[in-house]
């Protein structure tokens, strides 16, 4: 299953596979209302671990990904601040699942430009990476992240 791909892509892989899942679970509790602080520092480090393993790649360049790198770099310092710093006080605490939810999402975006990228049976609907199936997989995507970012803030709203 793995067959030409090396640790360090598996390892990086792996803890993208990690911070999607933890991250979607810290999505529902936002949703719910709940503070899962056992899946909150899971889904942090593993998206901090991420983004910054995705940067050891070789460099060519200014890509798609190394600008997604960037976007999450930026946002998860927002987070950070947010819940470790300023301990969630205030606005910050807006800021935060703001910035969850963004972070869950460039994951989820890389993970779908991946499958489009390498699974052949998804490689052959889109092979210059620009037709619309590709572009309506991630305006789905997007949508969804949109509604679940929405619904989190108005459930923060109505919570506080």
């Amino acid at each position: 299953m793995f067959s030409g791909i090396n640790a360090f892509t598996l390892f990086h892989v792996m803890l993208s596979v990690v911070g999607i899942i933890s991250g979607l679970v810290v999505i529902g509790g936002l949703l719910t209302a709940q503070r899962l602080s056992g899946w909150t520092p899971v889904f942090v480090w593993t998206t901090v671990a991420t983004t910054a393993t995705g940067f050891l790649f070789p460099f060519n360049g200014v890509t798609p990904a190394v600008a997604t790198g960037v976007v999450s770099t930026v946002v998860l310092i927002l987070l950070l601040v947010a819940l470790y710093v300023k301990k969630l006080a205030g606005g910050w605490n807006r800021t935060y699942v703001i910035t969850a939810v963004i972070s869950v999402y460039l994951n989820c975006f890389v993970l779908v430009a991946q499958l489009f990228l390498k699974m052949p049976a998804l490689q052959a609907l889109v092979p210059n990476g620009n037709e619309p199936p590709f572009a309506i997989s991630q305006g789905i995507v997007l949508l969804l992240f949109v509604c679940a970012g929405y619904a989190a803030v108005k459930r923060l709203r109505a919570a506080g």
